[in-house]
Formats: C-alpha cells, sequence, structure tokens
C-alpha cells in the first residue's frame, strides 16, 4: 500500500468500521430501552406489519370484553331482581292460600288482602328497579332484548333475551288491582299464581342459561386477548439478555475501533521522517 498524506486507506478503512459499530450500538442500546427488537417499519417491515394487525385485533377485544362486561352486569342485576321476584310470588302463594279459607272474618280477609296488594306493589317496584346502565330487560322497555358483540370484526353477537315480568303480563298474569277479599277472588288469583310462579322461574332459567353462555365467552376473549398479546410479543420483543451481552461487546468493538482510527490516523506522519536531514 503507497504512503499518501492525500489518501488513508486504513483510517477510512478504520472509519467505516467505527460507524458500523456506532450504528449496531445504537441499534442495541433502542432495544433495550423499549424492550423491541421490533420497534418501527424500518427494523423489519413485514413483521411490523403482522404485528400491527394483531395489535389492532387486540384492541377490538378490548372493546368486545367492555361489552361483554356489560351484559354480565345487565345480566346480574336481572337476574337479582329476578329471584327476588320469585321469593315474593312465594309469600303470595302464602297469603292467597290462607285467604281460600271460607271461615275467615273480614277483618282477617281484609289484613291478607292488604299484604297480598303491597307484595303486588313490591314486585313491581323490584322490575322497575332492575336496570343497570340505562338496560332493563325486565320490564319491557327494550323489546326482544339486547344484542353484546361476540368478536373483533363487530359481526357477531351474543343475545340477552328481555324477560317482561311487569304485572298483568304473560309471565305475571295477577294485575296490580287485583283482589282477595272473598275465597272465589282467592281462589282465581292462586290459579294465575301458581301459572305466574312456574312462568318466572323458566324466565330465570333462561335468563341463567344466557349469563353462563355470556361469562364463558368472556372468559374466551379473556384468554385470546392473552394469545394475541404473546404473539406479538414473540414477534417484536427483544432478547433482553442478548441484547446485553450484545451491548458490552459492541462497546468493547467501539473502544477497539476508536484506537485503530486514531493510529491509522498517524500513519501519514510516518512522510515526516522520510524527509529528515
Amino acid at each position: 500500500m503507497a504512503i499518501s498524506v492525500h489518501t488513508n486507506q486504513s483510517a477510512l478503512l478504520a472509519l467505516q468500521n467505527l460507524n458500523k459499530t456506532n450504528d449496531q450500538l445504537a441499534g442495541a442500546q433502542n432495544r433495550i430501552s423499549t424492550g423491541l427488537k421490533i420497534s418501527g417499519p424500518k427494523d423489519n417491515a413485514s413483521v411490523w406489519g403482522i404485528a400491527q394487525a394483531q395489535r389492532a385485533d387486540v384492541g377490538a377485544l378490548g372493546a368486545v370484553k367492555m361489552s361483554l362486561d356489560r351484559a354480565q352486569s345487565i345480566a346480574d342485576v336481572a337476574m337479582s331482581a329476578g329471584e327476588t321476584v320469585s321469593d315474593l310470588l312465594l309469600q303470595m302463594k302464602e297469603k292467597v292460600t290462607a285467604a281460600m279459607d271460607p271461615s275467615l272474618d273480614t277483618v282477617a280477609r281484609t289484613a291478607l288482602d292488604s299484604d297480598y296488594k303491597a307484595l303486588l306493589r313490591q314486585i313491581q317496584q323490584v322490575v322497575n328497579d332492575a336496570e343497570f346502565d340505562g338496560a332493563n330487560i325486565l320490564d319491557n322497555s327494550l323489546g326482544a332484548g339486547i344484542r353484546f358483540l361476540a368478536n373483533a370484526d363487530a359481526n357477531s353477537y351474543v343475545t340477552l333475551s328481555a324477560k317482561n315480568m311487569n304485572l298483568g303480563n304473560t309471565l305475571i298474569s295477577m294485575t296490580a288491582t287485583s283482589s282477595i277479599t272473598s275465597a272465589t277472588l282467592a281462589t282465581a288469583i292462586s290459579t294465575q299464581l301458581g301459572t305466574s310462579i312456574s312462568r318466572v322461574n323458566q324466565a330465570l332459567g333462561d335468563l341463567g342459561a344466557q349469563a353462563r353462555q355470556i361469562e364463558t365467552h368472556n372468559k374466551f376473549v379473556t384468554k385470546l386477548t392473552d394469545v394475541l398479546n404473546s404473539g406479538i410479543g414473540n414477534l417484536v420483543d427483544a432478547d433482553l439478555a442478548k441484547e446485553s451481552a450484545r451491548l458490552q461487546a459492541l462497546q468493547v468493538q467501539q473502544q477497539l475501533g476508536a484506537q485503530a482510527l486514531s493510529i491509522a490516523n498517524a500513519a501519514p506522519q510516518i512522510v515526516l521522517s522520510l524527509f529528515k536531514g
């Protein structure tokens, strides 16, 4: 290799190697600081694109889980209110059966009728109050029921059916003005009450099955989200133990590169010794 003061190929080569080491060192530091081996499309466009698509699905599943959480809460409130209604109907059964006794005097029968009507009012109050986040599936305000998101594409749903537990309707046939002031009236109410108890319990069974389905699907969405997050991590997360070892090696290479560049830059000074007298 010719000795020249204009071109120092050794220095140029040492500088190229040092710059390469500096770039690698910067990359290692970025991976350590972010915890990601692929933090942008510049690192690996195809893998970054796949990871971004999966992140979009994870975000969508977050919305699905929020919808299912709301469904669970609405179902829990409705189930609690429905169970209370069922218990009140059982209490009414006792009052109605007692009122069927033809030997009762007017005072006793009036007292039983007052208790019966108080239970009717309480049933309607429970139904009216069975609301969560503005949704009540027991008071006939939502028609057939509510649909909730079931997948990230928002094209599949789970349904929570409405059950009309208002007085004087399909499930509870007794009206708010019904009375048991006579044995005859009590006998007629007893038949309606028996049917109502059966229908309310069946409706609660349907609600329980739907609530269980929603709960199961909610757990699945949670697991699916965890799996997707794990998959994203497999694609883009950095191995920090490996990066730590690489960082130390690159720091040594950087120091050696700087030393080599210093030596190469000093080489042209040899020319001066050739011209000493």
